[in-house]
């Protein structure tokens, strides 16, 4: 979910091949998939969801994205599973339904399941200081304005931080996504999101001040980063090996981690940026300001904000796991009262919101941030057609997710361009073709 129009593209790519690839037709993913289910034995006209897959195609066709996947999933079984294009251009690689994705923020409710299981054994409590978990973080100052010569103007904060704060982007942390405030700037000075591990990246982020006072506004932040270096301290374990035990080996997401494994490396699909001069995709040169990240090899910080690679299956499978309130195959994750936690609105009403990301909805009176996940509130009043208290959230390089308990619907959307589709809200329009396919959600 970041903004990435300071990142340069390298050469224009060959013309895309719009080529719809039958998940059937390929071979199995490396998770098994959940059984499947005629769309009208659960509700969906299959002629209506035909819509839905003619636009991904198009967005193909349209040179958009070199690929793109959809999962769609309803009471636990696969309606719709379609690839369509390419992982790699330049090799004409096809894209499958087991290749591997950077889903960026998609990790931060990954992370924030990792919290709330913490927080069911009694290790937190979401009324706690910041501090009590990460010292570091103690006696902040907050950012009012700059003086003449552009040097911050600082005051003391009017109360520390909390953890329930931490968890809905509202404690104040900036995260050097953006250019309009010294805040980020100083984020990106810092090099705090390249920080050689989470102990470090929490010892960079307190010595920044914060945008603003803990409590009265919302912006996308280091937080979840920041939940990670906590979840690391209160367990034991570095990030990657508590997810590892506590939710992918449960969850069987055999694909889902920091990195790729040597012999897996073939099936991750391959990052592109839109080119401005062109309005082509080239392949991305670099990320966020540095050399691409090599994904065969272990990070030097496990980013709990933005660091996991996935597949659609495995997202699909921690999705339905929110979806049946912590839950997946005699296997449970978190309490259902927990997921119906995360999925509480806690942005203030008297909070402004700032930045919320790049996703097509705007908090407000129908749509709202819990612990680590947007919720909707209100559909209906939202102008949208999912249940009420559907969860979801996306990734820099496109890719997106929802969870709807009312409807019992699961939805992931892979694709590899940072940036977003090149002005095309793909996430919203794929809502709305779900749903206006689900003619009987009786059934």
């Amino acid at each position: 979910m970041f903004p990435f129009h300071r990142l340069a593209a390298a050469a224009v790519a060959a013309v895309l091949v719009a080529a719809p690839v039958s998940a059937l037709a390929q071979r199995a993913p490396a998770a098994a998939l959940p059984r499947a289910a005629t769309p009208e034995s659960v509700g969906f006209s299959s002629a209506r969801l035909e819509r839905l897959d003619s636009a991904m195609a198009q967005a193909v066709a349209d040179g958009r994205v070199a690929g793109i996947s959809t999962l769609l999933m309803r009471h636990g079984k696969v309606v719709a599973f379609k690839t369509h294009g390419m992982a790699d251009l330049e090799n004409q690689t096809p894209l499958t339904p087991d290749s591997i994705y950077r889903i960026y923020s998609m990790t931060k409710p990954v992370t924030g399941v990792a919290m709330m299981i913490l927080f069911e054994e009694g290790r937190w409590r979401l009324d706690d200081p910041v501090s009590l978990h990460v010292p570091e973080l103690k006696d902040l100052k907050v950012m009012t304005g700059v003086d003449d010569a552009g040097t911050p103007i600082l005051v003391p904060a009017s109360r520390e931080p909390t953890m329930r704060e931490l968890m809905s982007h509202t404690a104040g942390f900036g995260y050097g996504l953006r250019d309009d405030n010294p805040v980020d700037q100083l984020f990106r000075q810092k090099q705090v999101l390249g920080s050689s591990s989470l102990q470090q990246m929490a010892e960079r982020t307190a010595e920044i001040p914060l945008l603003f006072q803990p409590g009265t506004d919302w912006s996308y932040s280091i937080a979840v980063d920041l939940q990670g270096h906590i979840v690391e301290k209160l367990s034991g374990q570095s990030l990657g090996a508590f997810m590892r035990q506590r939710i992918f080996e449960p969850l069987k997401m055999k694909d889902t981690g920091f990195h790729v494994p040597a012999a897996d490396a073939g099936r991750l699909a391959s990052l592109y940026v839109g080119d401005p001069a062109t309005g082509r995709i080239v392949e991305a040169a670099s990320l966020f300001g540095g050399p691409a990240q090599d994904y065969t090899q272990p990070p030097n910080m496990e980013s709990g904000g933005g660091g996991l690679v996935s597949t659609a299956t495995d997202y699909g499978r921690f999705a339905q796991m929110l979806v049946n309130g912590g839950e997946l195959d005699g296997v449970r994750i978190l309490a259902p009262a927990t997921v119906e936690l995360m999925g509480a609105d806690v942005i203030p009403e008297t909070a402004r919101v700032s930045s919320n990301g790049t996703v097509a909805q705007q908090f407000n009176e129908a749509v709202g941030f819990g612990l680590d996940l947007m919720v909707v509130k209100d559909p209906r009043r939202a102008g949208s057609l999912e249940g009420r208290g559907t969860l979801s959230w996306g990734g820099a390089a496109g890719t997106w997710f929802w969870a709807d308990p009312e409807n019992d619907v699961v939805f992931v959307g892979m694709v590899q361009r940072l940036g977003g589709l090149g002005g095309q809200d793909i996430r919203g329009l794929s809502r709305t073709l779900v749903y206006q396919a689900l003619v009987d959600p009786a059934k």
